[in-house]
């Protein structure tokens, strides 16, 4: 090679690199012109797949509707595990009441039909006095068949000791009166001998009864009353007798109704109790109830109305354990179930002849199927000097005595 071509060389192999570069330039600006329409392209064919129907979109457009329609299978899921437990949750409901439904069927079943009558009275018009009075005739119809042999409880041979004798009950039971009595009624027979007693003789043969000083005050004033007033004999009406020391509306009545034959309702504890109990009355007044009370039976039933539902509070229908279970009248008492409904457990609450025991009576009528009531167990004079209250209530507000 000559010298002038070798010198030229150089310039030849930069003039190629120029020409090189020229053609890179202009296929990066052709590249570059083409790069739009690619892009134009691209979004013809997404809005063509847009467009296009489900099934012919391409596959990797579909993905996001596979997941819309696998999210809508799960909510559809949950919301039909949702209905299926409410409906499982609405059958329990339904299955419960039908349950407590037949309960509260079976125990109108079983209760008494007063009691049932009441509860569907309940929140109905008030009783009408027309209708109390047809159910407390049935009430002491059944009564008069359960307790034919009803009778006064105290001993008495006279007026005069039937008076006595219920001065005494006051604040005890009848029993205790009863054995007390024949002691009393042997030192002093006649209301002229005890208005002549010594005051600590007379109290010493009723210390038995329990608030003997006040008791003996009342036994000396009303036999003296009886001596000076009315010529030794007891009055017949209840005006002249509840003017008498120790005499109220109740021990009038007692003495009317047993000893001269006038009808006349005794409204005791037990007495009052019980017609409120049967819902005869709401009065709690014993003059109140003993007109309530009139006003429903007729006057020839009173007595012996007293008697019987006296006998039925002390045998049966007690204040705190009333035998409902064994008792005869049950289905005539709105409240039943107060009480042991069991008819074993309430067997063992009766008490006197219905539970097998003795009666109160030491001399009971022929007709009474129980056994008589022993005499006072034998007593040491009282010593020392134990005290009865200085005062008591007669026998007309003896309401915490358990007779």
């Amino acid at each position: 090679m000559s010298e002038q071509e070798a010198a030229a060389a150089p310039a030849r192999k930069a003039a190629a690199g120029k020409a090189a570069g020229g053609a890179g330039t202009a296929e990066a600006a052709e590249a570059a012109r083409k790069a739009p329409a690619k892009r134009t392209t691209a979004a013809k064919r997404t809005t063509a797949a847009k467009k296009a129907p489900a099934g012919e979109a391409p596959a990797k457009k579909t993905s996001p509707a596979k997941k819309t329609a696998a999210g809508s299978g799960k909510a559809t899921s949950a919301k039909k595990a949702t209905s299926a437990k409410k409906t499982a949750a609405a059958k329990k409901t339904a299955a419960a009441k039908k349950t407590a439904a037949a309960k509260k069927a079976t125990a109108a079943k079983k209760a008494p039909p007063a009691k049932a009558a009441a509860a569907k009275a309940a929140g109905s018009k008030p009783e009408s006095q027309a209708a109390r009075a047809k159910r407390a005739a049935r009430i002491n119809s059944a009564l008069a068949e359960v307790y034919y042999y009803a009778h006064p409880e105290l001993d008495f041979e006279n007026p005069f000791e039937l008076l006595v004798a219920t001065v005494l009950s006051a604040q005890t039971t009848d029993l205790r009166v009863n054995q007390t009595t024949p002691a009393l009624f042997a030192a002093y027979p006649t209301p002229e001998d005890m208005a002549a007693a010594d005051p600590e003789t007379l109290e010493e043969l009723i210390r038995p009864t329990g608030f003997f000083r006040s008791k003996a005050k009342s036994l000396l004033g009303l036999s003296a009353a009886l001596r000076d007033d009315h010529g030794g004999e007891v009055p017949g009406s209840v005006e002249e007798l509840v003017k008498l020391p120790g005499v109220g509306r109740k021990t009038a009545f007692v003495v009317l109704g047993n000893a001269f034959g006038v009808p006349g309702l005794t409204v005791d504890t037990h007495f009052g109790r019980l017609v409120r109990r049967w819902k005869l009355t709401e009065q709690t007044d014993a003059v109140k109830v003993e007109q309530e009370i009139d006003d429903l039976l007729p006057e020839s039933e009173w007595t012996m109305f007293s008697h019987r539902t006296i006998f039925h509070g002390r045998r049966v229908c007690h204040s705190r354990k009333p035998a409902c279970g064994a008792c005869p009248i049950a289905e005539l008492c709105p409240s039943y179930g107060e009480g042991e409904t069991d008819p074993e457990k309430a067997k063992k609450l009766l008490k006197y002849e219905m539970g097998g025991q003795p009666g109160q009576r030491l001399k009971p009528p022929a007709d009474y199927p129980g056994r008589p009531a022993p005499p006072l167990p034998s007593r040491a004079p009282a010593t020392g000097s134990a005290t009865a209250p200085a005062s008591a209530p007669d026998a007309d507000s003896a309401t915490g005595a358990a007779r």
